[in-house]
Order: C-alpha cells, then structure tokens, then sequence
C-alpha cells in the first residue's frame, strides 16, 4: 500500500478542506497544532515557531486556533501575518525556527484553506514525520473538547519578517535591471499582494500591479496562476512586453507574452536550464520534471544536451528526485519551479526575477526565449469522484486506460492520476493527433464517472 493511500489527514500539500469543515474545524486544528509541539519538543525544550497565512477569510481564526494548540504544547509562536508560503520556508530555516507553517489552500477558492508545515530546514515534513503526527492529530481530536476561536488571542504580526524575505529575493538576482521593460504583474489578490508592491518598487521596474485589493474572499477569483489568458489580454490591452501571474500563496508563477502567449512551468524549465548549462551551472546536464510535462519539454531539452528525468506530480516528489541526482533544476508545467541552490521550496516571485534576470543578461524576449518548444497536443480532463479507489479494480478504467495506450504507444501518452488537495482524478492524454487525443480522454474520463463520479 502507498503512502498516500496510508494518509487521513494529509494530502501532497498538507491539511486542506473548506475552513471549519473536517479535517479543518477548530478541534482538529488545535489538536495538530499540539501535535506539532510535541513532535518539536524533541528536539528543543522550548520550540519557536512561525506562522504566516494567505488572504482567506478564515485566515486569522485559525492562526488563532493553531497557536493556540502549539502553546498548550509549549511552543513559542511568531507570525509574519500575510506572506507567501516560500517565504515562511525561508524565514523558518534562516532565522532559526523549528517549524514553519502557512495557512494557505494555494490555488482553491476562498472557501477552502488548508495547513502546510515545513521543518527549521525549510523542507516540507517527509512523509512518514506526516504520518506520526496524523496519529496524534487524531487522538487529542477525539478527546478535546472543541475550542472557541473568537475566544482565543489573535496571533500578532511581525512585519520586520517580510523585509527579511524581500532583501532576501533582490539578493538572489544581483543588479538585476527591469530598465525597458512593461511588465503587468497579478497578483491573484493573494499573499504576494502583501509583497510585490515593495519588491518591485525596490527593483524600479515599470510594473503594474493587478489584483492587489484583497477582500477575504477574492483571491484565484478568475485571476491568478489558473487564468493566465486573463493576463495575457491584460498585457496586450496595456501594450507591455510580458506579465506575471502568481496562485494564491505565490509558490508558483506562469508568465505572458507580448503576443497572447502563455508561458507555463514546462517553457520555464527550457529557459532556465539553458542557461544554468552556459552558465556550468546544471549539475549533471539534466533537468527533473513531472509525468505532466509535455514531451515537447523533453525533445527540446535533449537538443539541448539535457535529459530530462520524470518525478510524479507534487513539487515534494519532484524534489525528492532532484535530492536524489543532485539536480540544479526541477518542476511542474503548473508554473512550481526549484532552484536548491537559491531556495528550499518553489517560490513564484523568485522564479519571476530569475527569468527577469535572464532576459536582462541575454538581451532576448522570451519569444525568442522559448521559440523552438514545439508542443504536443495535450488536454486535461478533471473527473470530480465521491472517493479514491484504486482505478485498477475497474475492468471498464482499465480497458480504456489499455486502448489509449496500445494506440498511441510512441507517439503520445497517457497519465492518469488522482489530485492530491482536491477530489478529482486527472485524465491526461498527449498525442501529435488531436483528434485521438481528445478520444482517448473522454472515453477514459467516461469510464471513470460511471464507476466513481458525483
């Protein structure tokens, strides 16, 4: 059995739920955040950790409620209010916490929101540590009677923590120059909000700012990382050369050119592994992507004389192959990049100034950039299921799944898989024929609604 068949509570990307709804109401809240404090109590008498949250509504409730747990478990809490989630990755390990955790549900509606840790290193938890701590969320959950949120001290903020991080990105692009260039920025009315407007005003580049007005329940509302054709329009409406787009806690960026193109993980990933190899920068020529990422990637990169190697989806396993290789570059066609030698986690905003960086350096746009990436048809089909079984046990999956890939064999692919924050499965299907591509999907996506579909 796999470990995310194992997991109750955690998902790829933490706790995640509709906020006051199981696993995320005030009880179990509380209990993980006195889990938390144990498991850190054994390693220091007195454990510090910092919180930080996204813009939802919910947000500070359950700050509240979780620190709250972390105290009664006898840790010491700081919050750094509205940041993006690399930021409290970056926060935990250089100012020496012994955890770090955002409230954030990244890319879902306001509704949602979820609880994501990282260890004093600024890595996600491994597994297993997840796994220890469901053990205990869900013992103290069964015994503790539920807390009152509006009851409990609010977390007070500490703003000193988000200058740290913002010195920290200019730092990672030294004499970086916007000079010349219009860039239009969304900011998805999420944490990056709370950041951009000092980081690009630092960096003196003609930047406009979109989507930085959140009311609680704005944020990824048809804006954001998920809408970059929204962006794109915005961009050649404004006349600029490119945009940016963030998700909602900014661990992630797509980006737009001048011509109504869309520039998603996969082309980043060209970029910038390009230049690490001029730069003798790519550890081992080889860069590591996910089943997700279109093949068109990986026949540039081999042009390149870089392989590409495939994790499964979830920036955690990505990085866990990227360990494991001593890879310099990795990430999701979803717009999550990792550079390990500048950061612990995909941070969006860092990934907009690497790639602002390399069209200062090289004096090119990023048409130009990324205009040999010739890529494969592709489509994407989201099955909202009641649960998640395994699709082997039906005939019916399998025999559509075996179809697919019989006819397709060299000339496309075939992935399908559930989400690991959402109850959907994904039907993925790449093929240089449209037409079976799209075949190929709805047959698959059919067979999976009539045996597990809402």
């Amino acid at each position: 059995m796999s470990t995310e068949n194992k997991r109750k509570l955690f998902g790829t990307d933490g706790i995640r739920a509709v906020a006051g709804e199981k696993p995320l109401d005030p009880t179990t809240i509380y209990a993980t955040g006195l889990a938390l404090g144990h498991s850190l109590r054994a390693k220091a008498a007195e454990p510090r950790v910092i919180l930080g949250r996204d813009t939802r509504q919910s947000g500070p409730w359950i700050a509240a409620t979780l620190a709250a747990g972390l105290r009664e478990s006898g840790a010491r809490v700081e919050s750094a209010g509205v940041i993006t989630t690399p930021a409290i990755a970056f926060l935990a390990r250089t100012r020496r916490f012994q955890a770090g955790v955002v409230l954030s549900a990244s890319h879902n509606p306001w509704q949602d929101n979820g609880i994501k840790i990282f260890g004093g290193d600024g890595f996600k938890l491994p597994d297993a540590v997840e796994l220890a701590m469901e053990e205990e969320i869900l013992f103290h959950a069964a015994r503790i009677a539920e807390p009152d949120p509006a009851k409990l001290p609010p977390v007070e903020d500490n703003a000193a923590f988000q200058a740290d991080y913002i010195q920290f990105l200019i730092d990672c692009v030294p004499g970086l120059s916007l000079a010349g260039l219009r860039i239009v920025a969304d900011c998805a009315n999420g944490a990056s909000a709370a950041v951009a407007p000092e980081l690009f005003r630092r960096l003196h580049g003609e930047v406009t700012l979109l989507n930085i007005n959140p009311d609680g329940r704005n944020i990824n509302d048809g804006c954001g990382a998920l809408h970059p054709d929204w962006l794109a329009a915005e961009v050649k409406s404004r006349g600029a050369d490119l945009g940016l787009t963030f998700d909602g806690d900014a661990d992630r960026c797509m980006l737009t050119g001048a011509h109504l193109n869309v520039i998603n993980g996969d082309a980043i990933l060209l970029m910038v592994g390009r230049d690490l190899k001029q730069r003798g920068l790519l550890t081992g020529d080889l860069v590591v992507a996910t089943t997700m990422s279109n093949m068109g990637l990986e026949a540039a990169l081999k042009r390149s004389g870089i392989q590409m190697l495939r994790a499964p989806v979830g920036d955690r396993y990505v990085l866990e192959e990227m360990l494991a290789h001593k890879a310099a570059l990795g990430g999701e066609q979803s717009g999550h990049i990792l550079l390990p030698h500048l950061a612990t986690t995909g941070d969006g905003l860092l990934t907009a100034l690497v790639v602002l960086d390399l069209i200062a350096r090289s004096g090119k746009s990023i048409e130009e950039l990324t205009a040999d990436l010739k890529v494969f048809p592709q489509v994407i089909v989201n099955v909202k299921v009641r649960e998640k079984k395994p699709l082997e046990g039906f005939p019916a999956v399998v025999a559509a799944i075996r179809a697919a890939e019989e006819e397709l064999k060299d000339s496309g692919r075939v992935v399908i898989r559930y989400s690991g924050t959402e109850p959907l499965a994904r039907v993925m299907i790449e093929a240089e024929s449209d037409e079976a591509m799209k075949r190929h999907a709805n047959a698959i996506a059919d067979a999976i609604r009539a045996e597990l579909g809402v």
